[in-house]
């Protein structure tokens, strides 16, 4: 089941690299590896092009 399009996947990648990139301004500590931790689930939403929470609300961006 896929529910994440092209858009969509291309916008969760960008917000990935921001959380990454902030992650490396930030600092040593927690901040980074926090910031890191959190881009991992718009990495892997893009990727698998499936988000669990759009499914009670029944949204769905991907295209055939």
């Amino acid at each position: 089941m896929k529910n994440v399009g092209n858009i969509d996947r291309a916008v969760r990648y960008a917000l990935a690299a921001g959380l990454i990139a902030t992650g490396l301004l930030a600092g040593a500590g927690t901040t980074r590896y926090f910031l890191w931790g959190i881009s991992l689930t718009p990495i892997l939403t893009g990727t698998f092009r499936f988000c669990p929470v759009w499914l009670p609300f029944h949204i769905n961006t991907y295209k055939k």
